[in-house]
């Protein structure tokens, strides 16, 4: 499995956690960036990922304070469906009835062990399609 993610500085130490945590369970991380706590603007790193995501077909993660912007930023991308997600059930869910295809986190929000299984949730969830799919079909119309 391959994923990409992203972060401006606000959710760069959960970033850097979470890719960490990714390739210990031998996923494979493609890393937009930031790359420090330097202050960079959110919405530049949603449209990274969202275009990785669109590109490759394949789920992202994108992280900052709250998760709030950058989802919000990640959502104007025609085909991406961005979840705020500060739980599990919520993230399983993103996935099981929207077809989620980038989680988005709040660093100052979500702790460590809630993130790990947050995306946890997140990346061994399938689409459950069916009544789900017609809806999503909607969004995306």
């Amino acid at each position: 499995m391959k994923i990409v993610m992203g972060s401006d500085h606000a959710g760069f130490e959960l970033k850097e956690h979470v890719r960490k945590y990714l390739l210990e369970k031998g996923v494979e991380v493609e890393d937009q960036g930031a790359y420090s706590l330097e202050s960079v603007d959110y919405p530049d790193f949603a449209k990274k990922v969202s275009e990785a995501v669109l590109e490759q077909g394949i789920l992202g993660i994108l992280i900052c304070g709250t998760g709030i912007g950058i989802s919000i930023a990640a959502n104007r991308h025609r085909g991406i469906r961005a979840a705020l997600c500060e739980n599990e059930f919520s993230a399983r869910m993103s996935r099981a009835h929207n077809n989620a295809n980038i989680l988005c986190m709040g660093g100052r929000v979500v702790g460590i062990g809630v993130a790990e299984s947050i995306v946890d949730a997140f990346l061994s969830t399938e689409f459950e399609g069916g009544r789900h799919a017609r809806r999503v079909e909607k969004i995306e119309r």
